[in-house]
């Protein structure tokens, strides 16, 4: 049987706490969908392009991973996919009750897509998109939070919103 996954999320930006629940998974499935939810309810730091952009470099090193946008309800997506599997992530126990809901809401809705948490590795644990355009925005290095490739283009975009000037690499 060939198992796929759906990753979904909106990765703004990508952490290496996501890169080890994908590469973990990978030693799980046969194939991970990372999908990037376009919700225009979220006012998302890099638009959704540039974060397929960053994903599709980044995961490009495994073969079987798959980096796609969409939109509409999760279990319709996996479903068009052929996926088995959705998987989500858990850092906290904070993270549980959300992902509870919304996996009976999707058991409910197709009873036939499973869904599976990961928690990322001790060493990402409290890592956060949300906490890492923070630590960017004031000037904090956030190099061992995400892939350099984020990381510089985090440095870009809050130097280039205060009017700072940062150096080429």
């Amino acid at each position: 049987m060939n198992l796929t996954a759906v990753y979904p999320g909106t990765f703004d930006p990508i952490t290496n706490g996501h890169l080890d629940i994908i590469s973990r998974g990978g030693t799980l499935f046969d194939r991970i969908i990372v999908a990037i939810l376009r919700n225009p309810e979220k006012d998302p730091l890099f638009p959704l392009e540039e974060r397929v952009d960053i994903l599709r470099s980044v995961v490009g090193k495994w073969p079987s991973v798959v980096v796609e946008a969409f939109d509409g309800l999760l279990v319709e997506y996996a479903r068009e996919r052929g996926a088995q599997v959705i998987v989500r992530g858990l850092r906290a126990l904070s993270d549980f009750e959300y992902e509870f809901q919304m996996t009976q809401m999707n058991q409910r809705l197709e009873p036939g897509i499973q869904t599976v948490f990961m928690m990322p590795s001790e060493t990402y644990s409290y890592v956060s998109s949300r906490l890492v355009k923070e630590v960017a925005r004031l000037g904090g290095d956030v190099t061992g939070l995400v892939p350099a490739e984020v990381a510089t283009r985090l440095k870009r975009r809050f130097a280039a919103a205060s009017g700072r000037r940062t150096e080429s690499r």
